[in-house]
């Protein structure tokens, strides 16, 4: 079998376990329910995907790759650090507030085998972007920028994912804590500061 039916089957099972995400949910992605309504055979999905789980991250990666990561535009002379962090967090995290099943589907597939893919795919996504908005900043501020934005995302996206946060959350949230890390709050932190307004 040549290698473009090969794609094609692949992009035709790929769209059925899309389709099923967005209308039924990540437990509803049942590889005979896949076989049937991409109209081949469960040989045939083994022998391209091999398990559920790399099946269920392809089709993440693929819409991850058209939706979140699509439209990464590169900093803009002038731009700040914050107003690079805010764009770049509305940019991945808007198509998510659009598509919630597939929050939850991401969630689901990256903390289990192989969901180290996803990852991946995002820090090959945004990491160029970001890499020149952070080039000239200190490296212990870097890290500590990394690490707190994410781990908040990730802990925001699992408590959607189990019902304790509303999606509208998420993105708001996350630009809070830009703004935090970007802000001066030596005067904020000061215990005689004043209460804002």
């Amino acid at each position: 079998m040549s290698s473009g039916t090969e794609s094609d089957a692949s992009a035709k099972i790929i769209a059925v376990v899309l389709d099923l995400l967005h209308s039924d949910g990540y437990e509803a992605v049942q590889l005979r329910v896949v076989a049937a309504r991409a109209h081949v055979s469960l040989a045939k999905i083994y022998r391209l995907f091999r398990t559920r789980d790399q099946l269920i991250i392809a089709a993440l990666h693929q819409w991850m790759e058209d939706n979140a990561y699509a439209d990464i535009a590169p900093i803009q002379p002038g731009e700040t650090l914050r107003e690079s962090l805010l764009r770049i967090l509305r940019t991945v995290f808007e198509p998510w507030e659009r598509n919630p099943e597939m929050l939850v589907a991401y969630h689901h597939a990256r903390t289990g085998p192989g969901g180290e893919r996803l990852d991946n795919q995002g820090l090959i996504a945004v990491l160029p972007v970001a890499e020149v908005a952070l080039r000239d900043l200190d490296p212990r501020y870097l890290e500590d920028l990394g690490l707190i934005m994410g781990n908040m995302a990730l802990a925001l996206i699992g408590r959607f994912a189990t019902g304790s946060l509303p999606i509208t959350e998420i993105l708001s949230t996350l630009e809070r804590t830009a703004y935090r890390m970007t802000a001066d709050n030596a005067a904020a932190a000061r215990r005689d500061a004043p209460a804002p307004r």
